[in-house]
């Protein structure tokens, strides 16, 4: 009997170790290991990490805005050829939309929050339809400009701005008139803005894939066929150094072809 008691007291103590080791982690030491994944471009553990983070401090703001951008980053990466991947985009990108603004909440000082808001907003709203592109284009803008203010060193936001006025450059003449009776006041933008703001990115990330291939991209709109064609050819130099770089380095493959033809 004794002999009995004394395994039950062994495994209860195991037992209790066992659970303190699992449930004993910090939200910090849940974050570090989703920084961890991050590096390792494993977006998906890198959020079930953060994610636990938050259950454990929903107050913590790195836990917060980090969530955000995994939740952004795998819906980036879900391929078109999957089953409902719009609806899927759209889930995740209101995920993360809700995780910024939660982190805005709990730090408004700090500039991610609101990059990361702005960035998920952008992307959700080209799944939507015009009238809502429209609508979500100034809060957008909003938020980039908000992210630069808090923090002018920001690459990703000035990025996020020079895609914002090309977008919104792209949408002249009769469409920008009709647009405008139908939807109401759209916001102008210029392909010179983009072409400032991509280059403002680079000027502070050299070594950015997709700094490079969006420049190119507005050099395309411009024209600048010769100036487009460095940009992607650059894409294809550079080592990659995020989980979308693959992905980058195939898009301006295809950019580099489409500036070779409209260049002759």
């Amino acid at each position: 009997m004794r002999k009995m008691l004394i395994i039950f007291s062994g495994l209860f103590v195991l037992l209790l170790v066992s659970a303190v080791f699992v449930f004993g982690q910090t939200a910090e030491e849940h974050i570090l290991k989703g920084d961890e994944y991050y590096a390792q471009f494993d977006n998906k553990k890198a959020l079930e990490e953060y994610l636990q983070a938050v259950t454990i401090d929903p107050s913590n703001y790195q836990a917060l805005w980090k969530t955000s951008r995994a939740y952004f980053d795998v819906a980036d990466l879900i391929s078109p050829q999957e089953k409902s991947a719009e609806e899927e985009q759209i889930k995740m990108y209101k995920e993360s939309e809700k995780y910024a603004r939660l982190a805005i909440q709990t730090n408004p000082n700090d500039t991610w929050g609101h990059f990361y808001r702005s960035a998920a907003m952008g992307k959700r709203a080209l799944l939507l339809g015009k009238k809502e592109q429209i609508m979500m284009s100034k809060v957008i803008k909003e938020e980039i400009e908000k992210a630069i203010e808090l923090d002018n060193t920001n690459d990703l936001a000035y990025h996020a701005l020079g895609r914002w006025h090309r977008r919104m450059a792209e949408i002249g003449g009769m469409k920008r008139l009709f647009g405008g009776i139908l939807y109401g006041s759209i916001p102008k933008g210029t392909f010179e803005e983009s072409e400032k703001y991509f280059e403002k990115a680079l000027e502070l990330h050299p070594e950015t894939i997709n700094h490079h291939l969006e420049l190119g991209r507005t050099f395309l709109a411009m024209k600048k066929y010769d100036l487009a064609e460095q940009e992607f050819r650059k894409c294809l130099e550079l080592p990659l150094a995020t989980s979308k770089d693959h992905l980058y380095q195939e898009e301006a493959k295809a950019e580099l072809e489409k500036a070779k033809r409209k260049g002759k």
